[in-house]
């Protein structure tokens, strides 16, 4: 009985030290819905991250990864970019839904900014604060920083990195931390060389790191593992780009 009830000491304060609860916020008339995940001991002005969920909205895996992050101490909020009543029923409605605020990047920056305030709200501290996305929440990381919203650094895993040529190009303050997969091919090489060039003219302090053998969604277990479908799972790459994000943020949140 001895090795049972030490293996109980073990394991009982990994389940119990992280909580996820939802929050509901508004964008005018439009109702949203978030969820917050804190540290059993939350206290105030610790360091936050915002979580940007991919196309389909607030997902089993965004909330997983937001309860990881409070596990590491950090106050967590996964936001709610489409709305309660707008939650994408398939993948068609996922990419018109997304597609919009990928067009209308304005929008997309205002919820993101809307969710930014629910985690300072929640008590995560404004000056220590990274933002991380996946998909199509990569992509509104990066316009976090487009943006200089008041965040120290953003991180997109797997997402889109393509933007209006018109658009002029702003200094950006965050540091960015990029993760891709290196056989990719939803992201085109004009979209990444535009995007490394737009960093260069922008002076951003970024990064960019490839995963061989990973395609699009590769943090997704979701996604199966058929590399030709263009989206799969890769375990490697998802535990790598982790710790990534985690050396990232010991820089950036310390």
């Amino acid at each position: 009985m001895k090795p049972f009830f030490i293996f109980l000491s073990i394991i009982t304060p990994t389940l119990i030290q992280a909580q996820l609860k939802s929050i509901d916020y508004t964008d005018n008339n439009q109702k949203l819905q978030g969820h917050l995940a804190t540290p059993k001991n939350v206290l105030k002005n610790k360091a936050g991250v915002l979580v940007l969920p991919a196309w389909m909205g607030v997902d089993t895996n965004a909330k997983e990864n937001a309860m990881e992050l409070a596990k590491l101490g950090y106050i967590a909020f996964v936001a709610d970019i489409y709305g309660i009543d707008k939650r994408p029923k398939d993948t068609k409605e996922a990419g018109q839904q997304a597609g919009y605020y990928k067009s209308n990047y304005k929008e997309y920056q205002k919820r993101i900014q809307l969710a930014l305030d629910q985690l300072v709200k929640a008590g995560a501290n404004p000056d220590k604060i990274a933002v991380i996305g996946y998909c199509f929440g990569g992509t509104g990381a990066i316009e976090a920083a487009r943006s200089n919203m008041n965040v120290q650094g953003v991180v997109s895993f797997h997402g889109g990195l393509g933007r209006d040529a018109s658009r002029t190009i702003e200094a950006i303050k965050p540091k960015v931390l990029v993760l891709h997969g290196a056989d990719d091919f939803f992201v085109s090489e004009t979209d990444i060389k535009a995007f490394q060039d737009e960093m260069r003219k922008a002076n951003a302090d970024w990064q960019m790191v490839y995963y061989a053998d990973a395609v699009h969604a590769f943090t997704h277990k979701d996604a199966g593992n058929d590399k030709s479908k263009g989206a799969a799972y890769n375990e490697k790459a998802a535990k790598r780009s982790w710790q990534a994000m985690k050396v990232f943020f010991e820089e950036i949140l310390k």
